[in-house]
């Protein structure tokens, strides 16, 4: 009796750690999106995608005009923003402005660019304060790009040669290049370019990345 009951003992001691073990495995699951492993470039530039991104900044002399309720009229353009440095009309300052872009898919993936109208968004005494803002706004850097490919076109027995490339943004560039280039390119999986970041002056984690030539 006494190694029968035992027997039931164990057994029952199994099973209940079996049921255990059952449960931890069915709670402890995650999602199928949480346990994919996700690989990717990370970059400071935020993913491009159709609406409003930065595009451009300019710093321009203009004269002071009308003064109204705290405001200032920018000449010629009569442009209106608020006179924070207290200018008096007739004073010749400096103008940081902004465009913005908007940016939409059409029905076949391709994106189409509406741009704005210059934004005065900060005046100045002087152009060495404005162009120090600008620096900070418009950064041009080196990196390594995906290439794409290379190809070439013939129209009457002219070619002309073409490289495509991929942005850290996910935009796609397509440059016309030399044929020396597009020799060099033909076998390359990444290429050296020099991009224009523009961020955003009310968020600078917001950018653009623009392109603006090889680096190589």
């Amino acid at each position: 009796m006494k190694q029968g009951r035992f027997i039931l003992l164990a057994v029952g001691l199994i099973g209940i750690i079996v049921i255990i073990w059952l449960f931890s495995m069915i709670f402890d699951k995650k999602p199928s999106v949480l346990s994919q492993s996700t690989t990717g470039n990370v970059s400071t530039t935020s993913s491009y995608a159709p609406g409003d991104v930065p595009w451009d900044y300019q710093v321009q002399q203009v004269k002071v005009g009308d003064l109204i309720d705290g405001d200032m009229v920018l000449l010629p353009n009569n442009d209106r923003m608020s006179n924070d440095q207290n200018f008096a009309t007739g004073d010749s300052i400096w103008v940081l402005s902004f465009m913005q872009a908007t940016m939409k898919a059409d029905s076949q993936g391709k994106n189409d660019v509406t741009l704005s109208q210059w934004k005065p968004i900060k005046s100045f005494k002087t152009k060495e304060e404005a162009d120090k803002d600008l620096v900070e706004l418009k950064v041009e850097i080196k990196t390594d790009v995906k290439l794409i490919g290379v190809y070439k076109t013939e129209l009457d027995s002219q070619f002309r040669y073409f490289a495509v490339v991929e942005l850290p943004t996910g935009q796609k560039v397509k440059q016309p290049i030399p044929e020396e280039r597009y020799k060099a390119f033909k076998d390359k999986k990444e290429v050296s370019v020099v991009l224009e970041e523009v961020h955003d002056y009310t968020d600078f984690d917001q950018s653009m990345a623009k392109f603006r030539g090889w680096a190589e």
